[in-house]
């Protein structure tokens, strides 16, 4: 697919489906577009398209399958309005930061990446109640093949990323902050551990996840 030169065009890869649940102008929206003028267009929409099914159908369909709506919070970025938002201190990464997920063009291969900020507002009422935001990070881990996780204080929100080959890495701005599972190690918590923290949420729907550490 070209780059959308046109209004019309853009509005027809905002049609197109990337999952059971998703479609591409579900990413679209960018309060930076909206506010600053800045185009919000991809360079590649191939690209953008192959990565973002990847990425809805590994990882946020089987979010809504489980707990209902999944908000996108932020979703794609193109690099132009992603380095925008970065060079006027807007809440984004450097275009060649290693965790920035939200630009779904920018690489291929197996540095490919494609991400969003999402809020699952089943899990986010309990964390307003005071609800651990680890309980939905070791679930998440233990069910579904992510590649970062990021969590956020407002809502619970937090960057959920796919890549080919996963880091499976999960941090936080949310106490205790930090890194919770740096990549390529295995959690402090054992497996039974971890299960008793979600042990009241939804049964799990969606594909059958691989298997992991």
């Amino acid at each position: 697919m070209r780059q959308p030169r046109s209004m019309w065009s853009l509005e027809t890869l905002g049609r197109e489906r990337l999952s059971k649940h998703f479609f591409m102008r579900d990413f679209m929206y960018s309060e930076i577009n909206g506010f600053h003028g800045v185009p919000n267009v991809p360079e590649n929409p191939s690209l953008v398209l192959e990565h973002g099914r990847k990425f809805c159908t590994q990882l946020l369909d089987p979010l809504e399958e489980t707990f209902g709506r999944v908000a996108v919070r932020s979703g794609y970025r193109s690099p132009q309005l992603n380095a925008y938002g970065n060079e006027n201190k807007l809440n984004c990464a450097r275009n060649d930061n290693p965790v920035e997920c939200h630009i779904w063009d920018l690489y291929q291969g197996e540095k490919a990446v494609a991400g969003a900020s999402v809020v699952v507002p089943w899990f986010a009422d309990q964390y307003a109640d005071g609800r651990d935001w680890q309980d939905l990070a070791w679930w998440i881990h233990d069910h579904l093949p992510y590649s970062e996780m990021w969590f956020f204080p407002k809502l619970c929100a937090f960057n959920l990323s796919w890549r080919p080959q996963p880091w499976r890495k999960i941090a936080s701005y949310i106490a205790p902050k930090g890194t919770l599972l740096a990549r390529g190690a295995q959690p402090d918590e054992r497996l039974a551990q971890r299960q008793r923290r979600y042990a009241d949420f939804p049964m799990f729907r969606g594909h059958v996840p691989p298997r992991l550490p």
